[in-house]
């Protein structure tokens, strides 16, 4: 959907963050609306976000970054952490970069380091807001890439926010367009680009709604 739409406060609904005014949120078979902050911390536990900006802590090197999470859950055992950094960093395809800051990372490298710490804890979900976007279309192509292959890989689900259709298209088996905090179309890719309904076709063509009025 177009930026102001509501993309990333829905992301911001299904984990809790924010309360819906109507409606229910459901989360793997279970209503999450109204539950306490206990119960949704447990729900939290199961699902990943890559934050639009990468959310790095500019203080800590990138293993240290990555491996907040598992300190955060309790685990105390440093081999163990670093087996499990090292082997998230080959997935994401920054083997031997444990010791860099994040002032020293590119945009892409810190959206990378950002996916690593989003799947330490291998979550059944990860929620994804805006991942290419500020990146160059060569960069945004190897993120694409790279989250099609984390899903086929661990069978995990993927909630992608985006207003980039060539990176919903490469990544959604299924795609959900929000119009004014609403969904106003629901489908398959193929099935997106053959719907003729104005506003689908505008936002296809990067048209604004007044140029067609």
């Amino acid at each position: 959907g177009r930026s102001g739409g509501g993309k990333s406060v829905l992301l911001k609904h299904l984990i809790g963050l924010m309360q819906p005014d109507a409606g229910e949120i459901w989360v793997s078979g279970k209503n999450i609306t109204g539950m306490s902050e206990r119960q949704l911390t447990a729900i939290r536990q199961k699902v990943g976000i890559l934050f639009q900006s990468g959310a790095l802590f500019d203080s800590m090197t990138v293993e240290e970054n990555i491996a907040f999470p598992l300190r955060e859950a309790g685990m105390r055992d440093v081999k163990t952490m670093r087996a499990r950094v090292n082997e998230v960093l080959e997935v994401v395809e920054l083997e031997g970069e444990n010791a860099k800051m994040p002032e020293s990372l590119s945009g892409g490298m810190r959206k990378r380091v950002g996916l690593a710490r989003a799947i330490i804890r291998q979550p059944s979900c990860v929620l994804y807001d805006e991942p290419t976007s500020g990146l160059d279309p060569v960069v945004s192509d190897s993120i694409n890439r790279l989250i099609r292959r984390l899903q086929e890989r661990f069978q995990m689900t993927s909630i992608v926010v985006t207003h980039d259709m060539k990176s919903a298209v490469h990544v959604g088996d299924r795609i959900a367009y929000l119009h004014e905090g609403r969904i106003y179309f629901h489908g398959t890719p193929g099935e997106l680009k053959q719907c003729d309904d104005p506003i689908i076709q505008d936002f296809l063509l990067g048209r604004s709604e007044s140029a067609t009025n």
